[in-house]
């Protein structure tokens, strides 16, 4: 059995950021449900100034995925429960939270695995790690990095519960061209990956509403109807 002392010691833990995340989404609607299923939408994360440190990043460079420990600062204070309703289960269902990804936790705490496009050191900002993939709103404080190792990391074998039963393909995306130009190659690219994977709760389902995301510092207003996302305007 634990003793009381250490329960003591687990209330007592304090944990501070390390770093923060820096993305083109700047609202929580139109994250990514998981990191990797927006493979090109970049990110930065940049070190608070006590781990602006080149030895702190020492030999990362020899790896492709990082995980990042992180929190959901946006929802610190939401309600809890015990049980969840996952998007993938059409957002009716209900689950333990678990048995869920939700980002509605007991202790707001969120796990993303994300691919490394470089570490770069920087005389005002230290190391600067750039990252593809991630799941993370900008802003979010992150609490501790770890190297993804595919020995230890990958079971491809492996079961994964509902998520198996319920199959889901990404939708099409429609941008007309006086949208598309006010953005990069590479920024369009990562827009069409986030709205294909849906950004609008699972329960909703009208044609007609026009639904706003905040991304690169525009809002990016779109329709969703039979399988298609159709950008209407960018403010």
């Amino acid at each position: 059995m634990f003793s009381p002392n250490i329960f003591c010691i687990f209330a007592a833990m304090n944990i501070e950021p390390i770093a923060f995340f820096h993305s083109p989404l700047t609202s929580k609607f139109g994250i990514p449900r998981q990191s990797g299923l927006a493979a090109g939408l970049t990110g930065r994360i940049v070190f608070t100034p006590e781990y602006r440190r080149a030895e702190a990043v020492r030999g990362l460079e020899g790896f492709d995925y990082l995980w990042i420990i992180w929190e959901f600062s946006a929802n610190r204070t939401s309600e809890k429960s015990l049980t969840v309703r996952p998007p993938r289960l059409g957002g009716n269902e209900r689950v333990g939270v678990f048995a869920s990804r939700s980002p509605f936790r007991p202790n707001n705490l969120g796990l993303s695995c994300v691919y490394i496009n470089k570490v770069e050191l920087t005389a005002s900002e230290g190391p600067v790690i750039h990252v593809r993939g991630a799941d993370l709103m900008d802003g979010t404080p992150i609490y501790d990095l770890k190297p993804y190792v595919a020995y230890a990391d990958a079971h491809p074998e492996a079961r994964s519960g509902f998520v198996d039963q319920r199959g889901w393909q990404p939708l099409s995306v429609e941008v007309p061209d006086e949208v598309a130009c006010l953005f990069t190659a590479d920024e369009l690219s990562a827009l069409k990956e986030v709205l294909a994977q849906d950004p609008r709760p699972r329960y909703h389902d009208d044609p007609e509403r026009v639904y706003g995301m905040l991304y690169a510092g525009r809002d990016v207003r779109f329709r969703v109807a039979e399988g298609v996302v159709a950008v209407v305007s960018c403010l």
